[in-house]
């Protein structure tokens, strides 16, 4: 029904207008109390065997929602009725930020794929605290950090230090980004030294509190083994607990959809079907790498159930979905975990 009904209508709309009309519409839903133990009892799925326990937080199954989709933490107990095992909030800033100049989201359904270049907009992280204070769901929280775009890279510590002091009560996790390619230069924070640096910090500041909460970092999938091998130095040496793979990519390679299209769209980070096969290549050579305990969520290109059993078996101990979240629907959660349990 999604695919061929729900899905059709919703592609009539402004891919940013119909996100945030869906996030309307959830709210609404969600302040029945019936429609929401409806959801849960037909979207949900528990069993013993998608339980995972990772860095010390336990999650009911593997199957997660990726930051970007809430980024504001405004629909943390709506989304929980569709069966995911973790959401990640954000990416959040300090300061509330509008992003780019829209239109700033494009769909390209030949291609199964989203461009964005949303630019980390946020109404900060405090905003997204007086949610989480309120949340009834008890389901596993990230929080996705980053920099406002104003701020110096040389000053971007601060701003992740900021993000990690409001969050740290309410989140069960941290995921440090440094792979947009939406901010201008937030990439370079990739790079080995300052990258180091970062998540040093980042770290201190986690193991200086009673309850230190874990620390991830998100990676590009533009990077080449050999950056790849310097980001596995750093995780090594900052003791960084878990690593995520991959966020959006910059390559145009091999789409389907024509060029005055893709043109048309212009910069941004391209996710859907097309980044499956980089995200997932990631993802081996990490595992490969890191051994097999080191903790790794593999996001990028999951677009049907077979895809993330792929992530898995390429290495990853959990998955996380977006763009096809988008694209298959409200079933999607179910259909990933009942495969998973097969």
């Amino acid at each position: 029904m999604y695919r061929f009904l729900i899905r059709p209508f919703l592609f009539l709309f402004n891919p940013e207008k119909i996100h945030y009309a869906t996030f309307s519409f959830l709210k609404v839903v969600g302040s029945i109390p019936l429609a929401k133990k409806i959801l849960k009892a037909f979207y949900s799925v528990d069993h013993p065997k998608l339980e995972r326990e990772l860095f010390g937080v336990k999650f009911k199954n593997p199957v997660g929602l990726a930051a970007g989709f809430d980024k504001d933490a405004k629909l943390i107990d709506e989304l929980t009725c569709f069966g995911f095992g973790f959401i990640e909030i954000g990416t959040l800033t300090p300061k509330p930020q509008p992003g780019n100049d829209k239109p700033r989201l494009f769909r390209l359904p030949d291609d199964q794929a989203l461009i964005n270049r949303m630019g980390f907009n946020n109404e900060g992280a405090i905003a997204a605290v007086e949610r989480l204070k309120n949340r009834k769901s008890d389901i596993i929280v990230g929080g996705n950090i980053g920099k406002n775009k104003t701020t110096p890279n040389d000053k971007a510590v601060d701003d992740y230090r900021a993000c990690f002091d409001d969050l740290y009560p309410y989140v069960d996790y941290f995921v440090v980004n440094v792979s947009s390619p939406n901010t201008p230069g937030l990439r370079e924070l990739q790079e080995k030294e300052p990258l180091k640096n970062l998540m040093r910090q980042v770290r201190n500041l986690s193991d200086a509190k009673e309850k230190p909460k874990p620390i991830l970092l998100k990676i590009a999938p533009d990077l080449t083994f050999s950056q790849l091998d310097d980001i596995i130095e750093i995780l090594m040496e900052t003791k960084t607990d878990g690593v995520i793979a991959t966020n959006t990519t910059v390559s145009r390679e091999g789409l389907s959809t024509s060029m005055d299209v893709i043109s048309g769209s212009g910069n941004g980070g391209l996710s859907g079907r097309p980044l499956k096969k980089k995200s997932t290549e990631v993802i081996a050579y990490l595992r490969s790498k890191l051994g097999k305990n080191y903790p790794i969520i593999g996001v990028g290109g999951i677009m049907q159930p077979e895809d993330a059993i792929e992530k898995i078996n390429a290495g990853a101990n959990l998955v996380q979905l977006y763009t096809g979240f988008i694209y298959s629907g409200p079933g999607f959660v179910k259909r990933i975990c009942n495969e998973l349990i097969n």
